[in-house]
């Protein structure tokens, strides 16, 4: 897994729930391509349209609050997304991104350093957020096992992994 996401950052605000995030009316979909579609279009339905690989969805605290469903964390990996920055995380939400592999990370205060657009880096290795004048923020340490999990892209590859290896 890359430690380092370089991308333009989107910036979202506190509360976010995974209604928002990918709404409950898509739910039928199941093939990663169509769910894709629909990240963030309960808050921006043109998300898509912007987003690139790598990019950085900077968040307020509580991103990913609400129902338990994977389908908030499948769109946002599906769509390109790099990581998540945000001050706190619903906490099923983080789970179930850290379990498909997709690097959330946890930095107070990052909503008032970082403007829409703007080009960061976020080094999980280092745990630093950067712009391009440098350093603007420290990440909450990960856990190994955490980190395990997202070099692996996601608990069933690290189990599998495991297996493999027994």
């Amino acid at each position: 897994m890359k430690k380092t996401f370089k991308g333009k950052a989107f910036l979202f605000g506190k509360n976010v729930d995974t209604d928002q995030i990918y709404p409950g009316r898509f739910v039928q979909y199941t093939d990663v391509e169509d769910v894709a579609k629909y990240a963030m279009f309960g808050v921006d339905e043109k998300f898509v349209e912007k987003v690139s690989q790598d990019d950085i969805i900077v968040a307020g605290t509580n991103f990913g609050c609400g129902s338990s469903r994977e389908h908030a964390a499948i769109t946002l990996k599906a769509s390109g997304i790099g990581a998540i920055v945000a001050e706190s995380f619903g906490r099923i939400f983080y789970r179930n991104a850290i379990n498909l592999g997709l690097p959330v990370v946890i930095c107070p205060n990052i909503s008032t350093l970082v403007e829409a657009g703007q080009i960061l880096e976020v080094d999980i290795g280092k745990g630093v957020v950067s712009n391009q004048n440098g350093k603007i923020a420290a990440i909450e340490p990960m856990s190994g096992y955490v980190l395990d999990i997202l070099e692996h892209g996601g608990i069933k590859n690290l189990i599998m992994n495991q297996m493999k290896d027994k």
